[in-house]
């Protein structure tokens, strides 16, 4: 491959990680898949909002290094492809998704993750498909904040009814003795 177009090449990663703002991605291996299921996967994924970029490892660590993301140049060695998402899916549903991926094509092998301006080794990041989402941790804080709110209203609608009712018996007893 000529300097050219290796410039070329490395211009354009470039461009896809400053304008898609790629952050937090997965660093997987395809090695092995075949056609049919590769496609049938980025389809699939791409449905998601999650997106897969196979990358020559050299210019891609450039490209990193000139986004200020020198931190995740040593997940790339060998083979490599990154899935990144862009939109509300987070990092934690890529490796859901490649979880269950690997279930139906044992050939893919998770190698890492960058998250938060950290790089996690393939132990780290097969975790993060253990975690919840981002949208089941918000429902969880949800029900947790909702949780002490209800039973203060609970307790408080509880007392104003057991003195409503005691205010209204003694009414009564008032009406029985005036008559």
């Amino acid at each position: 491959m000529s300097k050219y177009v290796k410039g070329l090449l490395q211009t354009e990663l470039e461009r896809k990680v400053a304008e898609k703002a790629i952050k937090d991605f997965l660093v997987v291996s395809l090695k092995g898949v075949n056609g049919v299921d590769g496609n049938l996967m980025r389809g699939e994924l791409k449905d998601k909002g999650i997106y897969t970029l196979v990358v020559k490892n050299s210019l891609f660590a450039r490209a990193l290094n000139k986004c200020q993301l020198q931190q995740a140049v040593s997940l790339f060695y060998g083979p490599c492809a990154i899935a990144y998402a862009t939109g509300d899916v987070d990092i934690v549903s890529i490796a859901k998704e490649f979880a269950a991926w690997q279930k139906k094509i044992p050939a893919i092998e998770v190698k890492g993750a960058f998250v938060e301006n950290s790089a996690l080794d393939t132990e780290e990041a097969k975790k993060l498909s253990r975690m919840p989402t981002r949208k089941q941790m918000q429902g969880q804080i949800l029900t947790l904040t909702q949780s002490p709110a209800s039973t203060l209203l609970y307790t408080i609608s509880s007392a104003a009814q057991l003195v409503a009712g005691y205010i209204k018996a003694v009414a009564q007893e008032a009406q029985k003795q005036a008559a």
